[in-house]
């Protein structure tokens, strides 16, 4: 909205250390909507550029290890290969099908061809597991005469680190239980005063109770405003603009009481997370790589727009220089001569 509302007409040495919080909250709220939407009006920019510089450098390296995919799979039904290489070879074609196996720049065919192969190493791992399982000697011990003293302190030790780790894992996840349950009762607090806010402040300033005509002008302006926050429930901005109303009645009132304070507080903080949640649903859905990801993490929600076109026009030429890389490789696994050299100096 282009109302602007401050946040209080008193001076700020007045306000209790609550309410200074409060305006605090109050600016990152609407620093956090500025970023929003500027993320929102970017998103659709920052795929459109991926899309034409990223994606077709993707498609066309999944390509290439395809055809590597084929290469090797007919050479290792249709050539001598050492024990050794084999190995080497059922690796790195197991390592292209599982990578491939989600692409959506092959074919129908190959895209059938890579699940085959997919499909036949999942089934021998299994097979391999299974022998192993079968194979393997049960041996029965009693530890009350076969276990050292030493032993069981290590087997102590190990229990206290487990049990550490537990409790560690038990606390985080009451940690969180419990914001998720202070969020939802913020959230609810907030749906269920919508309609209270909005009633307090329309009984203020109702322009048909003021007599004088310039501030009946004001009134009128800023019930028009609330009216439009109302049906976009808004509730932002309505708590900001009854917090203007409660801190700026009249002279004889000192601001906000304690339970007001808490009541904002509770709404605001569901706000800000909802936002905070809006902008990382946003930025998740541009990461494209995991050198993206990683620099996501680092800057700990503090990423630029700019700095995600940057990454993507790095990515790309990571990825060409990759291809090129592919493609020399291709070259040497189409003849068996080449793919032995390869194999010899463990550049497959």
């Amino acid at each position: 909205m282009s109302f602007e509302l401050k946040t209080t007409f008193q001076p700020d040495a007045e306000l209790s250390p609550q309410q200074k919080k409060l305006n605090r909250l109050i600016e990152k709220i609407e620093q956090q909507k500025i970023d929003l939407a500027a993320w929102e009006k970017a998103q659709n920019d920052i795929q459109q550029h991926a899309r034409k510089t990223l994606v077709p450098v993707y498609n066309e390296l999944h390509v290439v290890l395809f055809q590597q995919l084929e290469q090797l799979w007919k050479h290792l039904h249709s050539s001598g290969f050492s024990k050794a290489e084999v190995v080497q070879l059922d690796e790195k074609i197991q390592h292209l099908a599982a990578y491939l196996k989600d692409s959506k720049a092959l074919s129908e065919q190959q895209a059938n061809t890579v699940e085959e192969i997919d499909t036949f190493y999942q089934q021998y791992a299994e097979h391999t597991q299974t022998k192993k399982a079968k194979k393997k000697p049960f041996v029965g011990s009693n530890p009350v005469f076969e276990t050292s003293t030493q032993d069981r302190d290590d087997g102590f030790d190990e229990t206290e680190v487990w049990d550490s780790e537990y409790h560690q894992q038990a606390r985080e996840q009451a940690k969180l239980k419990k914001q998720q349950e202070k969020r939802e009762q913020a959230e609810k607090m907030a749906e269920q005063s919508l309609k209270t806010v909005y009633l307090k402040i329309a009984a203020v300033i109702h322009p048909d109770r003021e007599q004088d005509e310039s501030k009946k002008l004001e009134k009128t302006e800023m019930l028009q405003h609330a009216n439009a926050a109302y049906e976009q429930q808004d509730l932002f901005y309505l708590l900001k603009l009854q917090i203007q109303i409660e801190q700026n009645r009249g002279t004889s009132q000192k601001g906000l009481n304690a339970d007001q304070i808490k009541f904002y507080k509770l709404a605001l903080d569901a706000q800000s997370q909802k936002l905070d949640d809006q902008i990382n649903e946003i930025i998740s859905s541009l990461v494209w790589s995991e050198n993206t990801k990683i620099a996501v993490q680092k800057s700990k929600g503090k990423i630029q727009i700019s700095d995600l076109y940057k990454q993507i026009d790095a990515d790309t030429s990571a990825l060409k220089q990759q291809v090129k890389w592919e493609k020399d490789r291709l070259k040497y696994m189409s003849r068996v001569k080449g793919l032995e050299m390869l194999l010899e100096n463990g550049v497959l």
